[in-house]
């Protein structure tokens, strides 16, 4: 079976994209690049041409596996370069330039966690690394093998793990396996009236053991931000034993041991199952926008908003460069987006009451009306379109030669203006340095609490051509130098990686480190689960 077809998802016959985002069908075409390049200038005439696998070199396997094993490995090329790297920037533009780094020698799919167990033996007996492998939506280089410490790589897809095994009405909650995707998990839920309701930008190529190892966070601007909130018990396979903890709504019996493995990205065991907390299908939902002409005050609003007890579903503040972006303002304004849900109620009421506290300071929306349901809104509407389209841009540009990456992070609301304008101005300088030309940057809020938010920045350059790795990662170093002296977080949502591993390692306590080490050395004895993450 080729690498790139959605196997798991039997009503989607699309194909993946092996080295961009997404679907391949999905894509600018030559034409839509060209015109996208044109908005950044110094960008390439023509677009570069899309990479083919059978123009990489891609050797033969270093190692084979024993015959017990070889019925869920696979040597085939597409696979293997399908599951060489993620989908950040930088990994679009190495398959693009003819670089992909090194590339697994083997792609096991295992079906159940006896499989895993016996990969993962097999693989420490034989000094092969294992890089646990959900949908590759990774954008922080997690799911790649940097370095030659190792005789082989194997990627360990989870996606044939996919099913959602029970189902608990009584408590709410579903035992579902790691490697189910987004639209596979919620589709079994669905004849239930249930939903996990975790929708990151990733949601159609990113999976439930993915969104746990990452800490990912999804739908939910505010209170139910991350994953974490929705775990009651994980399964973990790690090469010293396998563990499940009990299911409780609640636990002060000592350190947590799920949160030992939420974040923990493969390299500390794999987690092939997960009891999850699940919800109703909400049936009511309400939406509106806010202008602003002064960022300041849309930033106290939101502040105000994520104070009260209104607990929105969707709070999101786009500055002016972000709004205009997404088609959400034309005229220099910023947009807050605000939306509300219920399973039991209708929300009209609280997205009245937000839009009161947002025309306190300064902004100008429309009520909804009286007669239930919100109006129309343009700009929540060209928001969500341009939110979905956006990775698949970014691709087009990058074929342009162009820099195009996002990073965020979080800090209290105290840090946050300074940290923003710091951003624009130090990593606008950066970009300048390393390209000579003048860098688009945007702003957005994704996650707000009462404490502080989650800023999310895009930065959009011409790239020197042949170098555009180089360029990214001098540009990101100057926003890792940002956020630590603002004391922002390396990554809110997005897991630290190989990519994130600098500011990750001046974020946590020293020993904190010391305990993390020796976690790996006990569950991981051999050094095999995904190399280079987290720890050395």
């Amino acid at each position: 079976m080729p690498a790139t077809a959605t196997a798991t998802d039997p009503g989607n016959s699309r194909t993946r994209s092996w080295w961009g985002w997404g679907y391949a069908d999905a894509h600018p075409d030559d034409a839509e690049c060209v015109e996208m390049g044109a908005l950044l200038p110094g960008t390439l005439a023509r677009p570069l041409p899309i990479p083919r696998v059978a123009d990489l070199a891609i050797g033969s396997p270093a190692v084979e596996p024993p015959p017990s094993l070889a019925h869920l490995v696979t040597a085939d090329p597409e696979a293997r370069a399908a599951h060489a790297m993620g989908k950040a920037y930088r990994d679009v533009i190495r398959a693009l330039r003819g670089r992909p780094g090194r590339i697994p020698d083997l792609v096991a799919r295992p079906t159940d966690d006896q499989e895993v167990a016996d990969l993962l033996d097999w693989a420490g007996a034989h000094q092969v690394a294992v890089v646990p492998f959900g949908g590759g939506s990774s954008v922080v280089g997690g799911v790649e093998y940097r370095g030659d410490a190792h005789r082989a790589v194997l990627s360990l897809d989870l996606t044939a793990m996919d099913r959602v095994l029970e189902i608990d009405a009584v408590s709410r909650s579903a035992l579902i396996q790691a490697g189910a995707l987004g639209p596979v998990l919620e589709e079994q839920l669905r004849p239930h009236g249930l939903t996990l309701r975790h929708f990151p930008q990733s949601f159609e190529f990113s999976t439930l053991g993915g969104w746990l190892a990452t800490r990912a966070g999804g739908h939910y601007a505010t209170v139910h931000t991350h994953i974490d909130d929705f775990v009651q018990s994980l399964r973990v396979v790690t090469p010293a034993g396998t563990g499940t903890s009990w299911r409780l709504p609640g636990s002060g019996a000592g350190p947590s041991p799920d949160r030992l493995f939420l974040g923990s990205e493969g390299a500390l065991g794999v987690i092939t199952r997960a009891w999850m907390r699940l919800q109703e299908r909400p049936r009511y939902k309400a939406s509106a926008s806010v202008a602003f002409t002064d960022f300041q005050r849309a930033l106290d609003a939101v502040r105000a908003i994520a104070r009260s007890d209104l607990a929105p579903a969707n709070c999101r503040l786009l500055d002016p460069g972000e709004a205009l972006l997404s088609g959400a303002s034309h005229d220099g304004s910023a947009v807050l987006v605000l939306g509300f849900e219920s399973a039991t109620a209708p929300v009209e009421d609280r997205l009245t009451i937000a839009l009161d506290l947002a025309r306190a300071h300064g902004g100008t929306g429309e009520a909804p009306k009286a007669n239930g349901g919100a109006p129309a809104d343009a700009a929540v509407s060209a928001w969500r379109s341009a939110f979905l389209r956006m990775p698949y841009l970014r691709d087009g540009l990058a074929r342009m030669g162009a820099v195009v990456e996002t990073f965020e992070t979080a800090a209290t609301w105290d840090r946050i203006p300074a940290l923003i304008d710091a951003v624009r101005t130090e990593v606008g300088a950066a970009a300048l340095k390393a390209t000579g030309h003048a860098a688009t940057i945007n702003c957005r809020l994704t996650h707000v609490y009462p404490d502080g938010a989650a800023p999310y920045f895009t930065v959009a350059v011409a790239g020197r051509p042949g170098d555009e790795v180089a360029v990214w990662d001098d540009i990101k170093a100057a926003a890792t130098d940002v956020l630590h002296r603002h004391r922002a977080t390396i990554t809110h949502h997005h897991a630290v990686g190989r990519d994130h591993r600098p500011g990750y390692d001046l974020q946590r306590p020293a020993p904190f480190a010391l305990a993390l080490r020796a976690t790996k050395n006990a569950l991981d004895p051999h050094g095999i689960l995904n190399p280079g993450v987290l720890i050395d």
